[in-house]
């Protein structure tokens, strides 16, 4: 098996380096996002995971002005990066919260392995490897889209360096393949993640996550994602991105909700329509999944300790939608004395 890995690597490499785009002019980025610029300064977690040494790039930010003793772990989505915190890394040390914004193995400044087996739990242990070199033993998370995945995943797996978990539009709040969702195969996923451009992103955005509305500031976001695909490691970046859609469609969390014990916070806005393999399901498939107007009350009732905030009329991404909105409510409920 690793010598397969090696070989694919090596097929990835060559056909990287030969690799041409007639595409949209977007700004190419390094396999690691090298070139894009990120608002703090990215340091490098390395360390060794299945045999690879690899390496997480982390934002790591004080709090400005009077520390509360607080840390804050964000877990960013699949279409995301540590970057797309930048408004909510602002508010919060401002707040005097500490700030921790990993790229996950996979993602954006982080490595981009040939050969890795993805999961939730295999990204938790991580995360956590991260934060004991980091020195913190306790943190708020919050975890947004496939980040709230995560985020989950590690509530259950360090229930106890879990101060309180904040989810933010999290997928997996239904079980897609249950639900009558066609699967993938990594392959077909591979095919089809090599074809991304920045217009099809941001027509996707725009209807799935902004519910029809644009403006100016997404654009960025989009000539990241973009960008790192047309890169010079288009196929590595693709193939990652296959296997990440893999463990999304397989690994549903929404089973184990009922098994959290962390104080729990829902915060969705309830316009979103996201849902994985969407695309290719069948049009009565298609029309019940993604609710998220309807999947958050649901959901609710099945997290011990969970509490409720929607935004009413707000997509995928209320923290990028309305800012200013968004992180007024989050703060109060970070403060919030739990009963």
């Amino acid at each position: 098996m690793r010598h397969l890995c090696c070989l694919f690597l090596a097929v990835l490499t060559l056909a990287v380096s030969g690799t041409a785009f007639a595409e949209e002019s977007t700004t190419a980025y390094g396999v690691e996002l090298e070139g894009f610029p990120y608002p703090y300064p990215v340091e490098h977690f390395r360390f060794t995971s299945q045999g690879r040494e690899l390496q997480m790039g982390y934002m790591d930010l004080k709090a400005k002005g009077q520390p509360n003793g607080h840390t804050v772990v964000l877990m960013h989505g699949k279409n995301f990066c540590g970057a797309t915190w930048e408004a909510t890394i602002a508010a919060l040390s401002g707040a005097g919260y500490r700030i921790i914004a990993p790229d996950q193995i996979g993602f954006c400044t982080s490595t981009k392995p040939a050969c890795y087996q993805y999961s939730f739990q295999q990204l938790a242990a991580n995360t956590m490897a991260l934060l004991k070199q980091a020195g913190v033993s306790q943190s708020i998370l919050i975890g947004h889209s496939t980040g709230g995945m995560l985020a989950t995943r590690f509530a259950l797996m360090y229930p106890e360096a879990v101060e309180k978990l904040v989810m933010v539009n999290p997928i997996g709040l239904e079980d897609w393949k249950a639900l009558g969702v066609p699967g993938r195969t990594v392959d077909q996923w591979y095919e089809r993640e090599l074809k991304l451009t920045a217009d099809g992103v941001r027509q996707y955005e725009k209807s799935v996550y902004y519910g029809g509305r644009w403006k100016a500031e997404y654009d960025r976001w989009v000539d990241m994602l973009a960008g790192l695909n047309r890169g010079p490691g288009h196929k590595l970046v693709a193939w990652n991105s296959a296997l990440i859609y893999d463990m999304i469609y397989t690994q549903p969390v929404v089973y184990e909700f009922p098994l959290l014990k962390v104080p729990t916070i829902l915060m969705l806005g309830d316009a979103d329509t996201t849902a994985i393999g969407s695309d290719i399901a069948p049009p009565e498939v298609k029309a019940r999944i993604g609710r998220y107007n309807h999947l958050g009350p649901q959901v609710i009732k099945t997290i011990p300790n969970g509490r409720l905030i929607e935004f009413h009329g707000y997509g995928h991404s209320p923290q990028m939608e309305d800012p200013a909105m968004f992180h007024k409510v989050l703060l109060d409920e970070l403060t919030r004395v739990e009963h």
